[in-house]
């Protein structure tokens, strides 16, 4: 069963990814989502761009896999939500479905190619994808673990791992996508 910390942080990713706000996940919406991703990309970074495209893909097609059970095309924010605790991010898909991603991601946003993101990188990242800078600027700090100014590879799969698997309210990575309010 899904603890409420990953339930809040799982029902808050459904919310970013279901672009056209209808209540349901369907491949436009994580082909959409791809996009709003993509677009952190230098013009000439096609690499990332196609792996970030190819990565919400496989996403998608574990969403259909096991989650879409009545074969609609359409994944309710129940069935996200039982799913990314059952098969997305159990060790045998997470890397393909949810690092995949996020070293895309972080390779497109490090865009002057010195391996780390500064706090300008990250934040105009986090802009892009919706979350505003008054909770990126804060979340750039907290994710710095050795404080060095920037947020290297490591750091940054750390945050995704953290906020894909830690029940803790308290981890870093739950500052990704700015404050997850949890039940009181």
């Amino acid at each position: 069963m899904t603890s409420d910390v990953k339930n809040q942080k799982f029902s808050t990713l459904f919310d970013w990814f279901d672009q056209d706000h209808d209540g349901q996940l369907t491949e436009g919406d994580l082909r959409a989502t791809a996009k709003v991703f993509a677009q952190v990309a230098r013009d000439e970074d096609h690499t990332n761009v196609h792996a970030i495209h190819t990565a919400f893909e496989q996403w998608w097609q574990l969403l259909l896999q096991h989650a879409d059970t009545n074969r609609d095309g359409q994944v309710s924010r129940q069935e996200f939500i039982t799913t990314m605790e059952a098969s997305v991010t159990t060790p045998q898909h997470f890397e393909s479905a949810v690092m995949a991603i996020a070293d895309a991601v972080m390779n497109a946003a490090d865009t002057d190619t010195d391996g780390v993101l500064s706090r300008d990188e990250y934040i105009r990242l986090y802009e892009a994808l919706g979350v505003a800078p008054e909770h990126s600027g804060p979340a750039f700090a907290i994710l710095d673990l050795d404080g060095d100014g920037v947020i290297s590879h490591d750091e940054y799969r750390t945050a995704i791992v953290d906020f894909y698997l830690s029940d803790d309210p308290e981890a870093p990575g739950n500052y990704l996508l700015g404050p997850i309010n949890q039940p009181t």
